[in-house]
């Protein structure tokens, strides 16, 4: 496991893929799915509050990103992640959860639920693609032509890599130094750059979140959205669609944060979470 990455303590096969895991805690179960460009890392700050608060964390690296393995054919797409995640639920022995999805985690977690809301206690998702939001101009013309991209020059890709994570978040002094390496040490490297482009950006599409105008209405679970207001990649305009096409869902907005809200207000988000997820289960 990478040392930068201490939330990792395990390894799952997973349809014969290697699957890094991290389980912590003991209690009520909640399951964390990151998104891209990012892996378990991102959950560093929000892992010690909620074991604090009494519950057991379970969270992993998606199936090619971070420390999991990055398989040279199987499907690594939004919809090919519900699979995974469904068989690591089947392997923690987790009969129904609590589930907070950050960006396409959260694309992913609302199609385990579509099909599988019997899983799900509560869902919170966060900044995640939805409808027609992705990818952006930028990323658009990386999917497009990503094995062009796998092929540039490391210093190339070193920087623009550099430049999209700092895009993720508001304060910018957040993702410097240590704080920064740990993020692009899965996406830089003689193996890492190219798989970033195959697993990641070649499935940067709309096409696993265009249905969500007509499934979320029908979705009946309780759903909270988090947002940051100044997410440069996924407007908030999208957080305010999602909570009128789902029913009885709830909004936060966070101020001076941006993608990747957990970096920029980490202890607000965990102190959300764990409300929501505390007064639906007192009923």
């Amino acid at each position: 496991m990478p040392a930068n990455n201490p939330l990792l303590n395990d390894d799952v096969l997973i349809n014969g893929c290697r699957i890094a895991t991290g389980v912590h805690g003991s209690g009520r179960p909640l399951v964390l799915v990151h998104g891209t460009p990012a892996h378990s890392v991102i959950w560093q700050s929000l892992v010690p509050v909620f074991v604090d608060a009494g519950f057991h964390v379970h969270l992993y690296d998606l199936a090619g990103f971070g420390a999991s393995e990055r398989p040279l054919t199987a499907d690594t797409s939004v919809a090919a992640q519900v699979g995974f995640l469904l068989k690591l639920l089947e392997h923690w022995q987790i009969e129904k959860t609590d589930l907070f999805g950050h960006d396409i985690g959260g694309a992913i977690s609302l199609r385990l639920a579509f099909d599988n809301p019997s899983l799900v206690k509560t869902l919170t998702i966060a900044d995640i693609p939805s409808y027609d939001s992705w990818p952006s101009p930028t990323w658009k013309d990386m999917r497009d032509h990503y094995a062009d991209y796998a092929l540039i020059p490391a210093t190339e890709h070193y920087r623009a890599m550099c430049r999209q994570l700092k895009m993720a978040v508001f304060n910018k002094d957040r993702m410097t130094e240590q704080r920064l390496d740990s993020y692009l040490a899965p996406l830089c490297g003689v193996v890492a750059q190219p798989s970033f482009y195959q697993h990641q950006v070649a499935h940067y599409n709309e096409c696993y979140t265009s249905d969500f105008a007509e499934k979320l209405p029908q979705l009946r679970l309780s759903v909270q959205i988090l947002w940051g207001a100044e997410d440069e990649w996924q407007p908030v305009e999208y957080a305010r669609r999602l909570q009128r096409d789902i029913v009885s869902s709830t909004l936060h907005i966070f101020e001076q944060a941006g993608h990747f809200l957990m970096e920029d207000a980490p202890l607000p988000v965990a102190a959300q979470v764990i409300d929501f997820v505390n007064q639906h289960n007192m009923r």
